[in-house]
């Protein structure tokens, strides 16, 4: 049985197969060369290899081993999500037109918005979980991208993608799907109609919060692809050697931190949703979710370990509870192996984020101590 053809927990503990085959160590080795020689006829010894900037092993080990997760023919990394976002979407012609789902990681909606801006490229803002929308935009003319954004970040909404991808179709656009909060063990997008999927490997990928990556994977080599991977050679959004060889060692428990996560997530989610200082709980896990249904069809891995949940009371109730909290450190980000806690007015009061609303990203602690610390937060 070859690895590519495995399940994806035995893909991920193996790193895809990644051995020094010249030591024998059952893990890759780092080359950390910007450069390699060539023989006296200056041929390269290596010809996979000839300067780091497009070229090094370990970088590969770790692409294939995601497109392989993904289901998908190639994967590029970047130093950072948006470096991979920014990869796709400098594609897109001057004078070209996006559509992008509304109430996403705000960061790529600032960024999709001044970078379309400069080029003269016209954007479409839509809540891409409501597919009638969605397909309503899409009609207005051709398009280059649709890029919707499934669990999005923080309001956990659930977008179907096959709907999206009939709708991206219906103007000539290609369909990429941010699935950062779900990883590739809880849901495969490629497989469900998308394009191109990007991941920021920052968060639950890598998991240990210590190293800054993303990941563009897709599911046919198109020429939009060869653009990228000719850009990203050229232009040097590249991943160091260092920072590939920690992200696929900590790739190796991935599936084992998902599915820790996910659980104390749905405990938790279960937890808040019972309790009398919440209002509201946004977790697709939740049977009252609008996206309850799409979700057990659509991940079927688990419903994700960030959720979002709105207090009982104003903003200070709200930082309250967020500041009374002991194991959840109150930092940006999620995905890794400690629960973290944000107050999203407080970083981005300008979006329409309630402000009683807290964000959670559940790690892979103990639930009933995770449950016990909310609990002391909210008041019992």
């Amino acid at each position: 049985m070859e690895i590519k053809d495995m399940r994806p927990e035995t893909l991920l503990a193996q790193a895809g197969g990644a051995i020094d085959e010249q030591s024998g160590g059952v893990v890759p080795p780092i080359q950390p060369a910007t450069t390699y020689v060539r023989d006296e006829y200056y041929n390269p010894l290596n010809p996979n290899n000839v300067y780091a900037r497009p070229h090094n092993d370990v970088v590969r080990q770790a692409e294939t081993v995601l497109a392989q997760l993904e289901g998908g023919v190639a994967a590029l990394l970047f130093p950072s999500g948006m470096a991979a976002i920014a990869a796709l979407f400098r594609t897109v012609p001057s004078g070209g037109r996006v559509v992008i789902q509304s109430g996403i990681y705000w960061n790529t909606t600032k960024w999709v918005r001044e970078f379309c801006e400069r080029r003269q490229i016209v954007v479409d803002e839509v809540d891409a979980s409501d597919a009638a929308a969605l397909e309503a935009v899409c009609s207005k003319g051709p398009a280059n991208i649709v890029w919707v954004e499934t669990p999005s970040n923080p309001w956990l909404k659930i977008t179907d993608v096959g709907a999206a991808k009939k709708a991206a179709e219906s103007c000539g656009a290609l369909l990429a799907v941010d699935s950062t909060a779900a990883s590739p063990v809880l849901t495969n997008p490629l497989k469900l109609g998308a394009d191109i999927v990007m991941h920021s490997t920052t968060k639950v990928i890598n998991g240990h919060s210590d190293v800054l990556g993303g990941v563009l994977i897709c599911k046919e080599v198109s020429p939009v692809w060869e653009e990228i991977e000719t850009d990203r050679g050229s232009a040097g959004a590249v991943m160091g050697p260092f920072e590939a060889w920690l992200l696929l060692r900590g790739m190796r428990t991935m599936a084992i931190r998902v599915e820790r996560m996910v659980d104390n997530a749905m405990q938790i989610a279960n937890y808040l949703s019972d309790h009398p200082k919440v209002e509201t709980v946004l977790y697709p896990g939740v049977p009252s979710h609008e996206g309850h249904a799409l979700a057990r069809t659509q991940m079927p891995g688990g419903f994700g370990f960030l959720m979002s949940f709105l207090v009982k009371g104003d903003r200070e109730t709200a930082l309250k509870v967020a500041g009374r909290l002991k194991l959840f450190h109150r930092a940006t980000s999620l995905g890794g192996v400690e629960s973290l806690v944000e107050h999203r007015h407080t970083i981005e009061p300008h979006t329409g984020i309630p402000e009683t609303l807290l964000r959670i990203s559940v790690g892979a602690e103990h639930a009933d101590d995770l449950i016990a610390d909310l609990g002391q937060a909210l008041g019992q």
